[in-house]
């Protein structure tokens, strides 16, 4: 497989994710796929699309994968917040986003700096 498709395939299961974890978000009456807690879920969720946008795009500044992933959280639970959803808008959950993707964000940028790629962080 070359670069080009490695990198495709990674973008078209980052949109997939993606899309699958906006539905679960706006669905009125999303299905409970395991019995965990909605912050647990929140953070498998964010902390599977930040490992997938940092394969799909490797040459992405790790804070503006972070910035972008964290707006998504933040717009989400503002859709939440609509009387047609039967929603919950809470904070709480953005920061579970947002503090998974920061952990995930850390580990790759520290594996990088120690194997020597120091033009990862800005």
């Amino acid at each position: 497989m070359t670069h080009q498709e490695r990198l495709t395939f990674w973008r078209l299961l980052l949109a997939s994710a993606t899309a699958f974890a906006i539905t679960m978000a706006l669905l009125p009456h999303p299905p409970q796929l395991v019995n965990v807690n909605d912050k647990w879920q929140h953070m498998a969720a964010f902390g599977t699309l930040t490992v997938l946008a940092i394969l799909a795009y490797p040459k992405a500044p790790l804070w503006r994968v972070g910035e972008r992933l964290s707006f998504l959280g933040a717009l989400i639970e503002v859709a939440q917040s609509l009387p047609v959803l039967h929603r919950d808008c809470d904070i709480m959950d953005w920061l579970a986003d947002t503090t998974i993707i920061v952990g995930v964000i850390l580990v790759v940028y520290l594996f990088r700096h120690l194997r020597g790629d120091y033009s990862s962080w800005p």
